[in-house]
C-alpha cells in the first residue's frame, strides 16, 4: 500500500501535515474528510530504500512508551492526540515513525491493537492481545497499567541474567587475550634467545615454544577458523533442533542452569497472570505465554499443558507431567486454581522467583569470578615458569 503525505489545516484554523497509506489520493482524501481536516495538498511518498539489522528499538523504549501512554490515557487525552505527543517527543526516530503509523492507522478508523498488529516486531503477540482484551473490556487505561509494570518487571529480570554474565566474559576474554599475545609476541623473544644456547631445553618450554610457532604459522586461519565456527554455530541455533539443543544445555548446566530455569519461572509466571487478569482466556493465555517463553524446553513444556487443558484437564496436572517447573510452583498454582485466584499466585510466585534470580545472579557471579581468575593465573603463570626454566637450569650449572 502506498504511503502519501498530505497538508491541511483543522476547522478551527491550525495547519497540520503528515503521512498516512492509502490505496488512492481520494480514499486518503475522504479519511482526512472524516476527520474534520480540510486538504491543501496530497503527494505521493518516494519509497525509502534502507539496509537495516533489528529495529533499532531497544525494550526498554518501548516500555517507557506503553508507561508514558498508560499515565495519557488514564487522564483522558483522546488516544489520537496522546500517540501524536508521544511520537513527538521521542528521542528514538524508529520508534517515533512507528508510533505515527499506529496513530495513522487509528485515526483511519483502525483499533488500536490492530494498528499495534501491523508492527509485530516492536509489539508481540502479548502486547496486542492485552491491548485488544482493554478494548473489548473497556479498561485499556488499567490494562496498559498492568503491561507497563509487567514490561518493567520483564525488563529487570533480563538485565539482571545479563548483568550476571557481563563480567566473567570480560575477564575470560581479557585472560584469553593476554595469553595469545604473551604466546605471539614474549615467547619467541625467549625462543631466539635459547635458540643461541645450544642446550636441550626442559619439555614445558618445548611445549610452549611449540603453541607459540603454532599459533605464529597459523595466526589468521586460526582467526577465520574461529568466525567459521562462530557463525555455523549461530546458524545451527536458529534451526528448531539446534535451537532446542542449546535451550537443554543451557537448563541443564551446572550454575548456569538454575539461573535460567528460575529466570524462565519467573517470566512464565508473570506472563501468564498478566494476561489472566487482563481478561485473556486460559487456552489463548498458555500458547502467548509459550511463544514468549525465552527458552524452547519450557515453550514445549506449556505446549503440552495446552493440548491437555483443551481436553479438559486442569492446569496443574499437565505442568507437574513435564517435569520442568519445581514442585512448589506446581503446588501454588494448585492452590490458585483451586481457590479461583490464580492470576494473584501466579504474581506472588513471579515475585518470589524474582528473589531467587537475584540470589541466582549472586551465586553464578561468586562462583566464575574467582574460577576464570584462576585459570588465567595458571596459564600466565605457567607460561612464565616455562621460559624461566632454561635459566634456572643454566645458573644451577654455575
Amino acid at each position: 500500500m502506498p504511503v502519501f503525505e498530505y497538508k491541511g489545516k483543522t476547522l478551527a484554523g491550525a495547519a497540520v501535515q503528515g503521512s498516512m497509506k492509502a490505496n488512492t489520493r481520494a480514499d486518503l482524501e475522504r479519511v482526512l474528510r472524516q476527520n474534520r481536516i480540510l486538504v491543501k495538498s496530497i503527494s505521493k511518498k518516494a519509497p525509502e530504500i534502507q539496509i537495516k539489522f533489528g529495529t533499532g528499538i531497544k525494550r526498554v523504549e518501548v516500555s517507557r512508551f506503553t508507561r508514558q501512554f498508560a499515565t495519557m490515557i488514564g487522564a483522558g487525552l483522546p488516544m489520537v492526540q496522546c500517540l501524536e505527543i508521544l511520537a513527538a517527543q521521542m528521542e528514538n526516530k524508529e520508534l517515533s515513525k512507528v508510533v505515527n503509523q499506529v496513530r495513522d492507522a487509528v485515526s483511519g478508523g483502525a483499533t488500536l491493537s490492530d494498528g499495534l498488529k501491523r508492527h509485530p516486531k516492536i509489539f508481540d503477540e502479548l502486547y496486542c492481545n492485552m491491548v485488544e482484551a482493554g478494548e473489548v473490556g473497556g479498561a485499556l487505561d488499567a490494562i496498559l497499567v498492568r503491561l507497563a509494570v509487567y514490561r518493567e518487571k520483564a525488563d529487570q529480570l533480563v538485565r539482571k541474567v545479563k548483568g550476571a554474565m557481563i563480567y566473567p566474559s570480560v575477564v575470560a576474554f581479557v585472560a584469553v587475550s593476554v595469553t595469545v599475545g604473551m604466546l605471539t609476541f614474549i615467547v619467541p623473544v625467549f625462543a631466539k634467545m635459547f635458540s643461541g644456547l645450544g642446550a636441550e631445553l626442559p619439555a614445558p618450554t618445548k611445549i610452549v615454544m611449540s603453541i607459540s610457532n603454532f599459533l605464529q604459522a597459523n595466526f589468521i586461519y586460526l582467526i577465520l577458523g574461529s568466525i567459521g565456527i562462530l557463525a555455523g554455530f549461530l546458524w545451527w541455533k536458529r534451526t528448531p533442533n539446534g535451537a532446542l539443543m542449546v535451550d537443554k544445555g543451557l537448563i541443564r548446566a551446572p550454575v548456569l542452569g538454575n539461573l535460567v530455569r528460575k529466570s524462565s519461572v519467573a517470566r512464565f509466571t508473570r506472563t501468564l497472570s498478566t494476561l489472566l487478569s487482563s481478561g485473556v482466556s486460559i487456552l489463548d493465555a498458555l500458547e502467548i505465554t509459550a511463544k514468549t517463553a525465552g527458552n524452547l524446553v519450557v515453550a514445549n513444556a506449556i505446549n503440552k499443558s495446552v493440548l491437555a487443558i483443551a481436553e479438559g484437564d486442569t492446569i496443574t496436572g499437565p505442568l507437574k507431567a513435564t517435569k520442568v517447573f519445581p514442585p512448589m510452583v506446581i503446588q501454588m498454582i494448585g492452590v490458585g486454581e483451586k481457590t479461583g485466584g490464580l492470576d494473584e499466585m501466579l504474581n506472588k510466585i513471579a515475585d518470589f522467583y524474582d528473589e531467587e534470580v537475584d540470589e541466582a545472579v549472586s551465586a553464578l557471579t561468586s562462583i566464575i569470578e574467582p574460577i576464570v581468575i584462576v585459570v588465567m593465573g595458571v596459564a600466565i603463570g605457567g607460561i612464565m615458569i616455562a621460559m624461566y626454566l632454561p635459566m634456572f637450569e643454566i645458573i644451577g650449572k654455575f
